[in-house]
C-alpha cells in the first residue's frame, strides 16, 4: 500500500473550486492518465485510465462528501485505491486543495515506477492541471452540492449564485 499527499492553491473561491472538482466526467480534460470517467449515480463512478502504458479500469464509491470541505472515496473493483480531497478557503478568492491518495501497485514495473516517484509526480501534475483548468473558467462548469454520509447520497438542487438558476449535475 502506497500513500501520496499533495496540495495546491487555486486562485478561486472555495465553492467554485469544490463545484468544479465534482464534475468528475471532465477529469480527462486535465488529468493526462485518465481517459474516461462515467458518473453512474450520485456516488458511484467508473474510471478508465492508462497508467505507464497499461490500461486500468475500476469502479469507485464516494463514501463521504461535504460541500466545500471534502470528498472521500474507495475503489470497489479493479485498481485498488482510496483517498480524500479537502478544500480549505484561504481568504475570499483562494482555496487550498489537499489530496490524499492510497493505492496498491501491481507487478514489478509499477513497483519500480513507484520507487522512482512516478505516481507522486503524476498527482502533482494532475493538481497543477486542475488549478489551470479551474482558473481559466470564470464560473465552474457544473456542480453537485449534495452530501454523502456513510456511503448514502443526499442530493440537493444547485442554484448558481450569480444568475439564480440551477446548474447541471
Amino acid at each position: 500500500m502506497h500513500k501520496i499527499e499533495k496540495s495546491i492553491v487555486v486562485d478561486r473561491p472555495v465553492s467554485t473550486v469544490y463545484n468544479q472538482w465534482t464534475q468528475f466526467e471532465e477529469f480527462p480534460q486535465f488529468m493526462n492518465d485518465i481517459e474516461e470517467v462515467r458518473q453512474l449515480d450520485d456516488n458511484h463512478l467508473h474510471w478508465k485510465a492508462k497508467i505507464a502504458g497499461i490500461e486500468k479500469q475500476w469502479d469507485a464509491e464516494i463514501t463521504e462528501q461535504e460541500p466545500d470541505r471534502r470528498i472521500s472515496w474507495k475503489s470497489l473493483s479493479g485498481a485498488h485505491n482510496a483517498g480524500t480531497v479537502r478544500f480549505k478557503p484561504l481568504g475570499k478568492d483562494q482555496t487550498e486543495v489537499r489530496l490524499l491518495l492510497v493505492f496498491d501497485t501491481e507487478g514489478a514495473y509499477e513497483a519500480l515506477g513507484n520507487a522512482f516517484g512516478r505516481p507522486s509526480s503524476h498527482v502533482a501534475d494532475a493538481l497543477r492541471e486542475f488549478k489551470n483548468f479551474a482558473e481559466q473558467h470564470v464560473f465552474e462548469t457544473g456542480a453537485w452540492r449534495g452530501e454523502v454520509v456513510n456511503g448514502e447520497p443526499h442530493p440537493r438542487p444547485v442554484v448558481h449564485p450569480a444568475v439564480g438558476w440551477p446548474l447541471s449535475n
